[in-house]
């Protein structure tokens, strides 16, 4: 089976300029190109097509894809089977956050009572598997299993007031950061001030504090490619800044 760009484009659900743009830089070119001058495309980039969509549902960029798709050792059955995956744990986010939504909407009816406790649950659950999914192995790896989930069971019975605070914490950590870089002393009042609200953040999600702790996860912050560009956001140098004032406080400097 044979496609024009327009009868592609309606099959895909995308559009003609979209398939066009893709041919340009690269991602899905035509098998070739008729006495008209028309694009054509067959099994092949159809099922190409079908891959790039893929994995911009997941978010993505063309130029990753690109490099994905076109490296000599993809595997397009291997791919699949990691869609598939991943598109399984997006279910499960998004039944828990439908299955809070009904509960709600159960309460405003008068059907059910629902606490304050349970309202959030659904979105503390998706932020233990997200954190688990970006930065599980990692932590695991360094403060083991039982601190990880001791972490996560008290992440789950914050109370709204709780995450209410520790949620303006992490506001207030990157906004003194950011003015403590501008000193560029990490030892200074501001500095110090933005390791202190540092703790106090952590220590919401932390079962104990300790000062090692608190200084191999700044360590972290600089390490991982992940960590360091979270708080490079705030200002280019940010992690390693944010690392020597906590070695500073923890007196690991």
């Amino acid at each position: 089976m044979e496609y024009t760009v327009q009868k592609l484009a309606q099959l895909a659900g995308v559009s003609s300029r979209t398939l066009r743009y893709y041919d340009e830089i690269g991602i899905l070119k035509p098998a070739r190109t008729n006495s008209s001058g028309y694009r054509i495309y067959g099994q092949q980039e159809v099922d190409s097509l079908q891959q790039i969509l893929f994995y911009r549902e997941l978010g993505i960029c063309l130029d990753q894809i690109k490099e994905i798709i076109t490296a000599p050792a993809f595997d397009a059955a291997d791919a699949l089977k990691e869609h598939r995956e991943k598109l399984l744990e997006k279910r499960k986010q998004l039944d828990l956050l439908i299955t809070n939504v009904e509960k709600t909407i159960a309460s405003a009816e008068g059907r059910t009572t629902m606490s304050d406790k349970e309202k959030f649950e659904g979105f503390k659950k998706k932020m233990i598997e997200d954190n688990e999914k970006q930065y599980g192995k990692e932590i695991r790896e360094k403060y083991g299993d039982e601190t990880v989930e001791k972490s996560n069971a008290k992440l789950m019975n914050m109370t709204q007031e709780e995450h209410e605070a520790v949620t303006k914490l992490a506001e207030e950590v990157n906004t003194t950061l950011a003015e403590a870089m501008q000193t560029g002393d990490p030892a200074g009042e501001l500095a110090q001030k933005a390791a202190d609200l540092h703790k106090q953040w952590i220590t919401f999600y932390w079962s104990e504090y300790s000062q090692e702790a608190h200084a191999g996860l700044a360590e972290m912050y600089v390490a991982d490619e992940r960590f360091k560009a979270y708080y490079d956001k705030i200002r280019p140098g940010a992690a390693e800044f944010l690392r020597d004032a906590i070695n500073i406080y923890t007196g690991q400097k």
